[in-house]
This record gives C-alpha cells, structure tokens and sequence, in this order.
C-alpha cells in the first residue's frame, strides 16, 4: 500500500489506517473474536498503522489491539489518546496524563507508544503544559510522536512550539467536510499530517446504514444529527446518488468516500473501523482507488454542504 508522511518528525504509516473504536464502544455489541480477525486482515492487506484510545472501553479497547498486534508489533505503528474521564469530560491535569499514558503502555503490552495524541482540549490546563508532560514521555523512550485530536489551530501552533506535533486527528469524510478544512493550512505550514477519523460518517457512509431505531440503545447514532428524522432521509437520498456513481465506477460507496479523503491531499490517512474482515477487505482496496478531476466535481455536485444536520448532535 502507499505509505504517507504524518509530519516530519520520520513517521511514516499507510495510506488508509484502521480505527479501533468500534472494537470496544460506541457501535453496540462487539465480538472479541471477530475484532482481532478484521485488525489481523487489515495488516495483511498492507494496513500499519492502528489507533485506539484509553475512552474505548476504558482499557479494554488497549488491551484487544494489543492482543491482535502483538504477533506483528515491530511491522506496525500503534496510536492511543488520553484526555476524556468516564463521565466524557476533559481532564488533561499532569498527574493524569501519567497515570493514564503509564496504564495505556501496559494495556497494549508495548515498551512504546508511537503516536500519542491528547483526546480532547481541557480547558483548564494549557496546551504548552499538556505537551510538556507528553514529551516527558518521548525522552524517556516510551512514546515516538506526538499529536492532538479534537483542538483547534491556535492550539496547535502553541504544541507545536514545546515540542514537534506529528499529526491532526479530527473528524473528517464527505459528510463533514467543513469543521475539518480550516485547519490545512496551519498544517500544511507547520509539516503536520492529518488523520482523518470517522472517514464513512459513523456509517452514514458504509453501505449499510438504517434508520436510527434499528441500532441499539446504547449506540451512540442515536444522538448524532445526521439520524435524526427531519435529516436521515435527506441524507439517505445523497447517499444513493453516491452510491449510483460508485457503481458505475465499479466501486463501493465506502470505498469512494475514503477514495475521496485520500485525494484531497498528500498528508491525509483516513482510519474507517469495522469488526468484519470482509469489510476491511473493500475498504483497504479505496487506497488503489484514483479519482479523476472529473470524479471530485460530481462528488461535489451530489453532495456539495456534506451531510444535512452536521457531525454534531
């Protein structure tokens, strides 16, 4: 597979990565079993470079990914991310991230991490500190690189300046293009990669999607405004015409999504999740996946705003 830059720091990773949040939380019921075959079909189509966070599953989400990725540890890159406490709110104190980043090497069962992110911004501690603490970790060996997810890029130039930030991780596919784009520039003038998460839209953009009452209570579609009912059928009629023009490519819509995202530019690596080797098998065949300026001008015709009603709930 291409392999792409995140940063200029030396970290290199494939063009499409694999999210693992859905292995843990957030998408109903999961099996263990069945994870760790998608996280093990993934590598061998060429995927290296995987991401969980302490939020999923709270520890478990770790020790899963590391489990799949011990037998090929040294083949791959593994990123994980602290910040958010059980109750989902921000909590970026010093003695935290120690704690959390200590508890996170022992749950993937690794000496290093190689890219660690702060989840999401506290506003109560400033990002200079934030990143001071998570550069203790890189000269003491045990993290490579370092990144931030779910910020903003006035805080990003102020990381950036206590230590080299790696990469961007924030939420990016044809559904919500918007809140992602005003941050290239700041990357593109700093070196830095992004990493798109959420790259099919929850799965608004997957192939598969249902209405919101066919998904468990606890999944949390529920609350994204994309489902809600004055939306779902305005998205679903974007999601056809898509569909309609993936087809006459001879490809699925998944795979046209991330097929889009990788095209946008040269520092993007999108990281769709599923539990179901098959299809991480149809998403890792979008990196070989070339649209032509003529592809990125229909796409933007069906769906020129994104999806009705935003990523936010």
């Amino acid at each position: 597979m291409e392999q792409r830059k995140l940063g200029t720091q030396g970290l290199t990773v494939s063009a499409i990565g694999y999210g693992a949040m859905g292995t843990a939380t957030g998408y109903g019921p999961s099996d263990d079993t069945q994870s760790i075959a998608a996280i093990r079909r993934a590598h061998d189509l060429g995927v290296t470079h995987f991401d969980t966070a302490k939020m999923y599953g709270w520890g478990e989400g770790e020790k899963l990914l590391g489990h799949a990725l011990a037998p090929i540890r040294g083949e791959v890159t593994i990123a994980t991310k602290f910040g958010f406490t059980p109750a989902f709110g921000a909590n970026s104190r010093p003695g935290h991230i120690r704690e959390v980043v200590d508890n996170s090497l022992r749950n993937l069962s690794v000496d290093s991490i190689d890219l660690l992110y702060q989840h999401v911004a506290d506003p109560e501690v400033p990002v200079e500190e934030v990143v001071g603490v998570m550069k203790e970790f890189v000269d003491a060996g045990k993290v490579k690189y370092l990144g931030l997810s779910n910020t903003d890029p006035d805080s990003i130039r102020r990381a950036h300046a206590v230590h080299p930030i790696s990469a961007l991780q924030f939420e990016y596919s044809l559904f919500a293009p918007r809140d992602a784009e005003p941050f290239f520039p700041v990357l593109e003038e700093l070196g830095i990669g992004f990493v798109a998460y959420s790259p099919l839209a929850r799965g608004f953009l997957s192939g598969a999607v249902q209405p919101r009452d066919q998904y468990s209570p606890d999944d949390f579609r529920q609350h994204l405004a994309w489902w809600k009912p004055d939306n779902y059928e305005t998205n679903t009629a974007i999601a056809d015409e898509l569909t309609e023009f993936a087809n006459g490519k001879g490809v699925t819509l998944a795979q046209l999504a991330l097929a889009w995202l990788l095209a946008q530019n040269d520092y993007t690596v999108p990281i769709p999740g599923s539990r179901n080797a098959d299809r991480v098998t149809q998403n890792t065949a979008a990196a070989d996946l070339a649209l032509t300026a003529e592809d990125l001008a229909r796409i933007a015709e069906i769906a020129p705003h994104g999806g009705l009603g935003g990523r936010q709930s």
